[in-house]
């Protein structure tokens, strides 16, 4: 992974030193007292630097999708800096649609995966199909701008007309271009059940 997706810890996490290594039990099998000591901190520092919720990290390890590195002697859940990456990535996840129950599927068949390279294809794939979810996402955002952009600038024109004016005389309203079109989020305010709006520029669409 490239090094400027790993994100540094802040300075007041970096400062923090190892209590135990990861050796108590076979959660943490195949670390030894050998190791040399690494910057660790409790949950509620990782909470804290992450904008989560202790709550919210429990649930991640209950999913399996974030595992505490160490434990202290007081049986205190230990983390390191891929912790803060791994939430940060959960949090890209979710942000891009991806519910909690979706990323632990994601996880799972990621680790079902033998081979690097069928991992690398899976992940792609997933990817692949996320990037071209978010590009429509895109275009029907951009066509609602586009749409409340037209509206405003229509309802500009109504700064000016005369107060005394009756709301149903807006359908012969003469202070916009005869050819202009009505947006829709304006229109849509003069339909009503089965009244034919001569305005709209489009009919409606179920």
């Amino acid at each position: 992974m490239p090094t400027h997706h790993r994100l540094p810890l802040l300075a007041s996490l970096e400062k923090r030193t190892l209590v135990e290594p990861r050796h108590e039990s076979k959660e943490y099998q195949g670390h030894t007292q050998k190791e040399e000591p690494r910057d660790l901190v409790q949950i509620g520092d990782l909470a804290r630097e992450t904008g989560k919720t202790v709550r919210a990290i429990h649930l991640y390890e209950e999913l399996g999708l974030l595992t505490p590195a160490a434990r202290s002697k007081g049986r205190f859940r230990l983390y390191d800096r891929d912790a803060l990456l791994r939430i940060r990535w959960i949090g890209q996840l979710k942000e891009l649609g991806f519910s909690l129950g979706d990323i632990q599927t994601i996880v799972r068949e990621w680790e079902r995966v033998e081979s690097a390279p069928g991992a690398m294809k899976r992940m792609r794939q997933v990817y692949a199909r996320k990037l071209e979810e978010t590009r429509e996402q895109k275009r029907r955002i951009e066509a609602l701008e586009e749409e409340l952009s037209a509206s405003l600038q229509y309802l500009d024109t109504c700064d000016v007309c005369d107060p005394q004016r009756l709301l149903s005389a807006c359908d012969c309203c003469d202070l916009h271009d005869k050819g202009q079109d009505v947006p829709e989020l304006v229109a849509g305010f003069r339909a009503n059940g089965e009244r034919v709006v001569s305005l709209a520029r489009t009919p409606l669409q179920t």
